[in-house]
């Protein structure tokens, strides 16, 4: 893992499919790079359909389509409603009509430009559209950039549930802007450092180590810092997924802190954000690793510091266990009707556990419960 660098460049990340090139990743601080890199797909022959929302259009899509739109044959632009709750089946409904009466084929592109929530729903458009159309992500969160960009997974909610209406669909490029990250308010960004402190926590202590020791840097925004960080976040998300792209195996490990997690976001009514259920969620696994005996004392506590250290809560005191037990055991994560549950044995090293036992995962969510 490379951390020493400061020389500023795009930088690239490919990502396989069982070791079969299939896009890559780019990493910049402008949009100068984008243009040439959609040359790629003939873009002068085909239309694009910029999808964002309505808290990212009015900060970033006007700069953002004027950097794109001489390269295709024609662009517009589509703009769902922002916000978690509108991740349903009837906002993807309004963007299929939408392509539907602007004669879409699927020869285009789409362009999904905005958070996880546009990003996800754009690509499940494009996994079913006409049985499949082509998209790019553009994510401008920082969460979106380190996680749900990459790999793949794409779907909606239903019925309080995170996306259990789903699809696979890889996309044909992700390009990263740092810069979009200056207009993030600071709940957004730290949701996103949930899922960064995930990632050395579940594969890397050097990089959790790392984060630790730039948490200053990395809170202000530092462009250097930044780029380091989102960069070495992006090559663990890509390394797992390439080797595991249908989540059969390894890529389970990227569930971390999901489990309890996406129940704590359920009984919040969705009003806390992901990256901070997934900080309650991490720390409900981490008092579990802790309780069976394989994570160190130790490493627990400084676990449970450092996600408070970067402005994210380890538990959830106002919330109900009973509820949150009930709707972890309804997760889709479900394996032969038993939750598998990412734990670890050290900081960096973790395992997927099918054993855990309702008595085990009652207490955790007790331990997070009681703050």
């Amino acid at each position: 893992m490379t951390l020493t660098s400061n020389e500023y460049t795009m930088k690239e990340i490919p990502i396989k499919r069982y070791d079969k090139y299939i896009y890559s990743v780019f990493i910049s601080r402008s949009w100068t790079g984008l243009p040439s890199l959609l040359d790629r797909f003939d873009t002068h022959l085909k239309r694009a359909c910029i999808v964002t929302d309505s808290n990212v259009k009015p900060l970033h899509c006007s700069l953002f389509a004027e950097k794109v739109t001489s390269g295709f044959r024609e662009l517009c632009i589509y703009t769902l409603p922002a916000g978690e709750e509108h991740k349903n089946i009837n906002t993807v409904m309004g963007l299929y009509q939408f392509l539907i009466s602007h004669n879409f084929d699927r020869n285009d592109i789409l362009i999904a430009f905005g958070g996880g929530v546009t990003g996800d729903m754009t690509g499940f458009t494009a996994a079913t559209y006409m049985r499949g159309i082509k998209y790019i992500q553009v994510p401008t969160t920082l969460l979106s950039q380190v996680d749900s960009s990459i790999g793949g997974k794409t779907g909606f909610d239903l019925n309080g549930y995170k996306n259990i209406i789903g699809a696979f669909c890889q996309p044909a490029l992700v390009y990263i802007n740092t810069a979009v990250l200056s207009t993030l308010p600071d709940v957004q960004f730290a949701s996103g450092l949930g899922e960064i402190i995930k990632h050395g926590l579940i594969r890397s202590l050097s990089y959790y180590n790392w984060l630790k020791d730039h948490s200053a840097d990395i809170w202000h925004k530092n462009p250097d810092i930044l780029q380091r960080m989102i960069y070495e976040s992006c090559i663990i998300k890509g390394s797992v997924v390439e080797k595991d792209p249908e989540e059969q195996n390894e890529r389970v490990l990227l569930n971390f802190g999901h489990t309890v997690g996406h129940a704590v976001e359920r009984e919040s009514g969705f009003q806390m954000t992901h990256g901070s259920c997934v900080a309650v969620g991490s720390a409900a696994a981490a008092y579990l690793s802790m309780k069976r005996g394989a994570l160190p004392y130790d490493d627990f506590q400084d676990i449970l510091q450092t996600l408070t250290l970067f402005h994210l809560p380890a538990a959830a005191p106002e919330m109900n266990a009973e509820n949150i037990f009930n709707a972890t055991k309804n997760d889709k994560k479900m394996h032969h009707g038993q939750i598998r549950f990412i734990l670890l044995s050290a900081i960096g090293e973790a395992a997927v556990c099918d054993d855990v036992t309702d008595t085990e995962l009652y207490d955790a969510v007790s331990f997070i419960t009681k703050g």
